[in-house]
């Protein structure tokens, strides 16, 4: 895999970064430059309210046929067991990028020229792991400054100078994500494919989990940047005396999973909260032995940031059926309300939804209305009767299907999916997985993805890239497991 810079042959360039085919390898290198004087881009999305959006000018429509390749680097990820891909986005401050590759190395260039200043490979002497990695966290402080990202079970603190890891950090530089999620999950599936974000002196940590029977907990975990220590907790899946315990079966807290934060974070930093979306409790599917309205999962969470204290949520899915994880961070954006500025943030969905909060109360800013939803028909599963529905914004995707959308290309072949079609259940969003088959519109992987939104939050506006894909789900009646199968 290899990443690209391109500029502007005139003027000066805004600097953009994608994935582009062609593998090699890779040379080490030690210049670290001085800032070269163009703008930070520190987190991830941008900034830590996550608008994944830039000011600069520099390229527009008349000069943007005029983009010339000014260097690449080539990863030389050619590897067994690795993903093929680049989902990171770079993080660049003080003229140096920092990201990770495809064999979850993490790398630091020189963002001027692509000369590589370090690498740090985690698999040098263990058997390598496999997943997507979509960046990492820089902290600085005085002269000290790091970089977090997650190989694996490992979390890592590396020097930003050097890439060698912070010998204070944990077991000299990593800690396990798997310790401290007060029970023993075994060999289950513990990682993080987003990095977690920086506030203080704090890393407020996500993961992704399994989606099936016996999956790990959704713990979100607030570790001390210096130290790798466990600073506070939340527990998505709530235990005895904790808000939303009544929401799950009383011992669904010793041996449930999921309610994970997969996708990331947003931080408003002047109001020290950090807002969490989180995804569905496992299994995915089948809810029979998790019969309720399963908070935290699917919610999003307002936290202080400093304590992990909850300060409001919202469950955008009551009881999850449908894998309808939040897919993405909020972002944190400024609107006007009847007269009045009010600082809100805006969630996207995978069922097409935009959710708008009062940032700090968690008042909704349009009404949202509980509505009746079908009933599931498979023995000991208890779908919840209502399910959230905005009133506004208009969804951004394609929520329902009907026969004038079937294929046509031939009489024969809309004949077969009319069929088909038939013998499905199509009869609402939120209609459940069933024996005969469930279309589900907008698909499991969005509406809205992982990539998020942009907001430009001069002109309010935000950009959504929508996926309009539809699936299916169809439940195995024995055993509650499901087959699942794109629809073309």
């Amino acid at each position: 895999m290899s990443i690209a810079r391109f500029s502007l042959p005139v003027t000066k360039s805004l600097v953009r970064w994608v994935a582009l085919a062609g593998m090699t390898v890779a040379c080490l290198g030690r210049n670290m430059p001085r800032s070269i004087g163009t703008s930070d881009w520190r987190v991830t999305g941008g900034d830590p309210g996550n608008s994944r959006y830039s000011p600069l000018e520099q390229i527009n429509r008349s000069n943007v046929a005029s983009l010339r390749v000014a260097w690449i680097y080539h990863t030389g990820d050619v590897r067994a067991n690795t993903h093929s891909e680049i989902q990171a986005t770079p993080v660049v401050v003080d003229g140096v990028l920092y990201t990770t590759t495809p064999a979850l190395a993490a790398i630091a260039l020189r963002a001027d020229s692509g000369t590589l200043i370090w690498r740090f490979d985690p698999f040098a002497n263990r058997e390598r792991d496999s997943h997507v990695n979509r960046g990492v966290a820089y902290w600085s402080e005085a002269t000290e400054r790091r970089i977090f990202f997650s190989p694996g079970r490992r979390l890592y603190s590396l020097d930003a100078t050097t890439g060698r890891p912070a010998p204070t950090f944990g077991n000299s530089g990593w800690i396990d994500l798997s310790a401290g999620l007060g029970r023993d999950v075994g060999d289950a599936s513990v990682v993080a494919t987003s990095p977690g974000v920086v506030f203080e002196d704090l890393l407020i940590q996500g993961t992704r989990v399994g989606e099936g029977e016996g999956s790990a907990p959704g713990d979100i975990r607030a570790y001390d940047v210096r130290t790798g220590k466990i600073r506070w907790t939340f527990h998505t899946i709530p235990r005895p005396g904790e808000i939303g315990f009544e929401t799950w079966p009383a011992d669904a807290w010793k041996t449930a999973g999921g309610a994970n934060s997969w996708a990331g974070m947003s931080v408003d930093v002047a109001r020290a909260i950090v807002y969490i979306p989180t995804g569905s409790a496992t299994p995915d599917f089948y809810g029979g032995n998790r019969i309720g309205a399963n908070l935290f999962a699917n919610t999003l969470l307002a936290l202080d940031a400093r304590t992990g204290r909850r300060l409001w949520h919202f469950q955008t899915v009551h009881h999850d059926l449908w894998d309808r994880d939040l897919p993405a961070p909020p972002n944190l954006l400024s609107v006007t309300r009847a007269g009045r500025r009010i600082d809100a943030l805006a969630q996207i969905t995978k069922s097409g939804f935009v959710f708008l909060f009062d940032r700090e109360s968690g008042n909704p800013l349009f009404p949202i209305e509980e509505r009746a939803v079908p009933a599931s028909d498979l023995n000991g599963e208890r779908t919840w009767p209502t399910q959230p529905f905005p009133l506004a914004p208009a969804p951004f995707a394609r929520q329902s299907i009907n026969e004038a959308d079937l294929n046509e290309l031939s009489t024969s072949a809309h004949a077969a999916a009319l069929a088909r079609f038939n013998t499905m259940r199509h009869d609402a969003l939120f209609a459940p997985p069933s024996r005969q088959g469930t279309i589900v519109l907008p698909g499991f992987d969005g509406g809205g993805e992982w990539g998020g939104a942009a907001v430009d939050r001069e002109t309010g506006v935000m950009y959504v890239n929508v996926r309009g894909s539809s699936q299916t789900v169809r439940l195995n009646s024995s055993s509650g497991s499901a087959v699942i199968s794109l629809s073309r």
